[in-house]
């Protein structure tokens, strides 16, 4: 576990970045070309978002850490019930969860000092595109472009990271800037 805490920022996004990726392919592979093959498209899509959430925590904790662990915790529980097939009322839950998990990666992504504040932008924007699922009849309406929207937006961030990674040192001077104030926070409490 040590090992892994130490792994530079720059290789963590890149990680986060060939992840997505193959979820986007094991997603759009399982749903449209080889329909006996979705569970395993699912199961491999799912895996890796996990992973993709669990690296965007361990990216984003020193923007807010306040914000970053329920961010992790609303991908994760939208996660579980996509791999449920939990749908009430035929809300796409998962995605819906995807689009809050959007808008607060987004305004850690606009916080940060590490990645222009576009991608956050483009990542915001995703999520309200995913949001629209909260109304199938909406959803429907705004189709395909809600669905631009989401996958545009999120997908340039993870090929920004794939490409680029982070800025290390502005990643590692915000990281000491949020190290440093914990203690005097917990200090005043």
């Amino acid at each position: 576990m040590k090992r892994i805490a130490e792994v530079s920022p720059r290789f963590k996004a890149r990680i986060t970045g060939v992840l997505s990726l193959l979820n986007l392919l094991a997603a759009v592979f399982g749903e449209f070309f080889v329909r006996r093959l979705e569970f395993a498209g699912d199961l491999i899509a799912v895996s890796c978002m996990v992973a993709v959430t669990l690296l965007l925590y361990d990216i984003f904790k020193p923007v807010n850490r306040g914000l970053s662990l329920p961010a992790v915790f609303i991908n994760l529980v939208g996660l579980t019930f996509g791999a449920l097939r939990w749908n009430p009322r035929g809300v796409d839950i998962t995605v819906v969860f995807g689009g809050f998990f959007c808008l607060l990666i987004g305004y850690l992504i606009f916080r940060s000092t590490f990645l222009p504040r576009i991608l956050g932008a483009l990542m915001a924007v995703a999520g309200l595109g995913w949001l629209t699922f909260l109304s199938p009849p909406l959803a429907r309406h705004l189709s395909p472009y809600n669905l631009a929207l989401g996958i545009l937006g999120q997908e340039s961030v993870m090929l920004w990271l794939l490409v680029m990674g982070v800025n290390v040192q502005r990643w590692k001077e915000q990281a000491i800037a949020a190290a440093q104030w914990r203690p005097l926070a917990s200090m005043h409490s």
